[in-house]
């Protein structure tokens, strides 16, 4: 902490550093201290080292050299600079995020495959340090490599790192200056110092160092010259050529471009996928489609693999992926592996990497892609916010109910059950329905089909006003659907929605839209059809226990002169046919009173008559007595059947060929078969008795053929037609009672009734002739 302290002190009175200190990393055998760092401006991520020269001036010409390395020596394998500077008093070197090797190597974390990589990265390294740039590392070991945020091996610890081209160079005079450098020597230097160094091969003091790499890392570690040379723990393929790596004869040592020559020869130990992938993703862009196409099937191959690092395709290879699908014509494989990818990063890096991409990506025409991104939306939608789906995806989303391609179509349906938790009420019931209302009378039975799917999945985002419009109209074409498959769906999603619609739309619109797939031509279709009828009938009879026994008044309302009725109990309900449902009288013997008045013909006198209104409802008084208002008071015995007033019945359109017009403001109205009744019109009807259909009840049918009898014979001659008795005067006593002529009212019918007879059958001639005289 006081270092920190005094090296804050010192920056704010020297230059300005970009670059915060955060924590400390521990790292051995270095004359650097290390430090977890970020960039002030952004927040990005680095790695700062930091030298005190006034705590370790005797090496201040090895941090300089450093400095001036980092400075000049550009390369991929080398720690990458982003900032330096220097005072009196201290030195920072702002680098790329690295980690120490060692935190790997020594847990034996790293997997073979892993190790070999790295170990291709350092070859690849110290062959440009050695013949490219004609310079000497001297100080390869596992505590001067580190790796990157992808994972890739870098070299850093260039204190001593000469080019063999410097007479002066800090390698011949402060080498030894190195913390514990004697252990990594080579033979040579051991003997007669850092000045044979010019007299050897410039491989040769590296080659060596990097043997001693293969061993550290692979053994987790290095103890001291003992173990130069042995092969435990040395992949099989590679210990011959490693053996030749610490050759005690220097010019008989195997330079470290052979040995990554020898290694990357067709079957050798650096023949890897790994390493092929991390060769082939930089030159990514320039392959041919061919090459391209083979490429990412080996990608997509390492990739299932646990054995490769993660890091490397967050921060490596999906970038590359990115610009390929992007800009370089990667195309949907391309894009398969960057979702692939994508599911192992946070919620900071998706949103900053992959989302981006995601928006451009569904503004390209190319069929393909959107194809693509349809079948990846599973695996991105969670990390997509809802104003992002709802603003910027789902309007170009749309686009695809409406395209030339079958397969855009479908998949675009298919999609809507991932986009619909993540958008509005507004948006559901709105264009979303309108567009499925469109493909579900799309001429591909298997898109129609995928829409009733797809609407019975999605039946409870729908709003509640019109939710059991739409479904019902939708399930209900469905059903008629020539298409097997979209018939069977149409029954799963009713069976899967049965709690949806309300117990009435169950009996009257479901149930008779299922039936006839009882006696389906498919059994597929009837057994389907079964199932999803006992669901609705058993939701039905479920509901129908909780309804009253009956709604009509009880027998004590009724008023002291009207009718009586009769109510059928319960344990009579078995019998009940055979008897009498409704007396309108009495039964009681003491209430018929009066004589059965003597008629030969069976006629009633007017005042025994029940007087019946005519059809228009108006009663005309007979000749000779006059109209009272006292007559017209006089109640009809009617059943309250007959006065029930009828609701009018909807009718089950069949014949329609869509759910509606689809330019309509509202949508439900799309889904919408049946011709809706204006309120005027109910309203504007006036409450009218119960009608049978216009068939006339048995009393007015008897006296309707006992009329057309009369007007079928011919009139008899003058003098032979019978005499018609004079009428009764009716006593007195009666006229004070009954004051109209009962009249024998026409039946009352919802249709006109024909005036001409109906043919009689000869059994039946004259049969009702008495009715009639």
């Amino acid at each position: 902490m006081d270092f920190l302290k005094s090296a804050v002190a010192s920056i704010s009175k020297g230059p300005a550093f970009a670059y915060s200190f955060g924590d400390r990393v521990d790292i051995d055998q270095s004359i650097w201290t290390l430090h977890n760092g970020t960039k002030r401006e952004d927040g990005s991520k680095c790695s700062i080292f930091s030298f005190d020269i006034n705590a370790n001036r005797s090496r201040l010409p090895l941090a300089k050299n450093a400095l001036r390395k980092f400075k000049t020596l550009r390369h991929p394998g080398v720690v990458k600079v982003l900032d330096t500077i220097e005072t009196d008093q201290l030195i920072y070197v702002a680098t790329e995020r690295i980690t120490p090797l060692n935190w790997s190597t020594r847990r034996k974390a790293l997997s073979e495959e892993s190790l070999k990589w790295g170990l291709h990265n350092v070859a690849k390294t110290l062959k440009f340090i050695n013949d490219e740039a004609a310079s000497v590392h001297g100080n390869i070991r596992a505590s001067s490599i580190f790796t990157s945020e992808s994972g890739e091996w870098k070299i850093a610890g260039l204190d001593i790192l000469s080019s063999m081209k410097e007479d002066d160079a800090v390698i011949f005079t402060q080498g030894s200056l190195m913390p514990d450098i004697g252990r990594y020597s080579p033979p040579e230097v051991v003997k007669t110092g850092w000045e044979s160094v010019r007299k050897n091969p410039t491989h040769a003091v590296d080659a060596y160092n990097y043997g001693i790499l293969v061993t550290e890392v692979f053994n987790g570690g290095f103890s001291g010259s003992d173990q130069v040379g042995s092969t435990k723990n040395i992949p099989l393929d590679m210990q011959n050529s490693y053996k030749r790596l610490t050759h005690a004869a220097p010019k008989m040592r195997l330079s470290v471009a052979h040995f990554l020559e020898q290694g990357t020869r067709s079957g050798g130990f650096f023949d890897t996928p790994l390493i092929q992938l991390a060769d082939g993703i930089d030159n990514l862009g320039l392959k041919s489609d061919a090459e391209k196409d083979a490429f990412l099937s080996e990608l997509e191959a390492v990739a299932e693999s646990d054995d490769f690092p993660e890091d490397f395709f967050k921060v490596k290879v999906l970038p590359e992926l990115l610009k390929s699908v992007e800009f370089g014509g990667g195309g949907p494989k391309s894009f398969a592996l960057v979702m692939r990818i994508a599911s192992k990063l946070s919620e900071d890096e998706y949103d900053t990497q992959i989302t981006p991409v995601i928006v451009r990506l569904f503004t390209s025409p190319d069929r393909a892609m959107r194809v693509c991104l349809l079948d990846n939306l599973p695996l991105m939608i969670d990390h997509l916010s809802q104003k992002i789906v709802s603003d910027k995806i789902f309007p170009q989303m749309v686009t695809g109910f409406g395209d030339l391609a079958p397969v855009v179509r479908e998949q675009t349906v298919k999609a809507v059950l991932v986009v619909v938790p993540k958008l509005s009420d507004r948006v559901v019931n709105g264009e979303l329905l309108r567009h499925l209302a469109k493909t579900a009378n799309d001429e591909q039975p298997g898109i129609r089909t995928n829409t009733t799917i797809c609407l019975g999945k999605i039946a409870r985002n729908l709003g509640a006003s019109s939710r059991v419009k739409v479904l019902s109209a939708a399930f209900s074409r469905a059903l008629r659907d020539p298409f097997v498959h979209a018939r069977n769906a149409a029954l799963m999603a009713l069976a899967a929605t049965a709690d949806i619609f309300p117990e009435e739309d169950c009996a009257n619109k479901m149930l008779p839209a299922i039936c006839p797939g009882l006696v389906d031509k498919e059994k597929m279709i009837r057994d389907q059809s079964n199932r999803t009828l006992n669901i609705y009938l058993e939701r039905i009879r479920k509901y129908s226990t909780t309804l009253p026994d009956t709604v009509l008044p009880p027998p004590e309302t009724a008023s002291a002169g009207g009718t009586r009725m009769s109510t059928p109990q319960p344990s009579q309900q078995g019998n009940q046919w055979m008897g009498w449902a409704i007396s309108s009288f009495t039964n009681k013997l003491s209430a018929a009173t009066g004589e059965i008045q003597p008629n030969g013909t069976g006629a009633q006198t007017p005042s025994d008559r029940v007087t019946s209104p005519p059809a228009n409802g108006i009663s005309s008084p007979p000749p000779g007595l006059h109209h009272t208002a006292s007559a017209s008071a006089v109640p009809k015995a009617t059943s309250n059947l007959r006065t029930t007033a009828m609701a009018p019945v909807e009718d089950f359109d069949n014949d329609d060929g869509g759910w509606g017009n689809m330019d309509d403001d509202d949508p439900a109205d799309a889904w919408n078969t049946e011709p809706a009744a204006t309120s005027s019109t109910h309203s504007s009807k006036p409450s009218v008795s119960y009608d049978d259909g216009g068939e006339p009840d048995f009393e007015g049918w008897l006296n309707a053929q006992a009329q057309a009898k009369s007007a079928s014979k011919k009139p008899l001659p003058k003098g032979l037609a019978k005499k018609t008795p004079a009428a009764r005067p009716a006593p007195t006593s009666r006229t004070s009672t009954v004051t109209s002529k009962p009249s024998i009212a026409a039946p009352k019918t919802s249709k006109p009734v024909e005036t001409k007879p109906a043919p009689v059958e000869d059994e039946d001639e004259g049969w009702g002739d008495a009715w009639a005289d």
